[in-house]
């Protein structure tokens, strides 16, 4: 006769919901399940914050608060004076530029301060207008800082990367979020949005500029939204846009779709005629959301 068979010990274990099964979660097989879960999780947060409508901040996460630019600058200056080695060259004309570069650090700061200020001054208060950022440094930075200036809420959609981007410390607690996919970060970007501030920066911020603009020429953004450049110098010597024009790759109908702006003041200023233009806002700005 042959041997009896005896039981496995997982035999005697209770199965694991698929839910909570971490290594399944984390397969390519679940991955529909965490781009679901990357777009109802921040839904459903936004909702309990009474979050409707953002003005969303882009720009380096390399610019720094106007403050250590100066601090690093005379650092440099004054290397080699006690007889260590001097600053290279290099080093002084990048220490230089990041300290010209930093006005856009503080002028961030200051719109974000102004529009929530604003926002605030509103009978349904500081849930008409959301300052929202990439969560980073630089320019996401200054925007949250800013927006806590001013007593208000403020998002931070940060990212997970390969060089890891901490969360600066002044987005709302409630509000940190970090997402997985580019593009369901993207989408809460886009989808409260009643306007977008680019403000200088490299390939990430071009990466958003061009998609809002693209979302926004083809309609797909569902509504509207203004587009402002902060830093005509900047973006006029970075992206040729006339050019585009003359070689027949956009319409004038193209360009109109992003204005230039110089000053917190200036931006705040247009924001604030552009978002009163819009019926939806009108209408907002009489009745508090419930």
């Amino acid at each position: 006769m042959p041997a009896e068979q005896k039981p496995h010990p997982a035999m005697h274990q209770h199965p694991q919901l698929a839910y909570q099964d971490s290594r399944f979660l984390e397969s390519a097989d679940a991955r529909t399940l965490r781009m679901v879960a990357e777009y109802l999780e921040p839904q459903t947060r936004l909702r309990r914050a009474g979050v409707q409508n953002t003005v969303v901040f882009f720009g380096s996460a390399r610019i720094l608060p106007r403050e250590e630019a100066v601090k690093h600058l005379r650092e440099l200056e004054g290397q080699g004076k006690g007889g260590g080695s001097p600053a290279t060259p290099e080093q002084l004309r990048e220490a230089r530029t990041a300290m010209q570069m930093s006005r856009y650090y503080e002028d961030a700061r200051e719109l974000a301060r102004l529009i929530t200020r604003w926002s605030l001054s509103l009978k349904n208060g500081g849930h008409f207008l959301v300052v929202c950022s990439g969560g980073g440094p630089g320019i996401m930075e200054a925007a949250n800082r800013g927006a806590a200036e001013a007593g208000g809420k403020s998002i931070g959609f940060n990212i997970t990367l390969p060089m890891e981007q901490k969360p600066n410390p002044y987005i709302t607690p409630e509000l940190s979020f970090l997402f997985r996919y580019f593009f369901m970060r993207k989408l809460w970007f886009a989808q409260p949005a009643k306007a977008l501030l680019v403000f200088p920066g490299g390939y990430g911020t071009m990466d958003e500029m061009w998609e809002f603009l693209t979302l926004v020429q083809t309609h797909k953004l569902g509504h509207r939204a203004t587009i402002l450049l902060y830093g005509s110098k900047f973006w006029k010597k970075a992206i040729n846009f006339d050019w585009l024009l003359e070689a027949g790759t956009i319409l004038p109908e193209d360009l109109r779709l992003i204005r230039f702006v110089d000053s917190p003041q200036e931006a705040f200023a247009l924001l604030r005629k552009q978002l009163s233009r819009d019926r939806a806002q009108r209408i907002a700005l009489r009745h508090p959301f419930v």
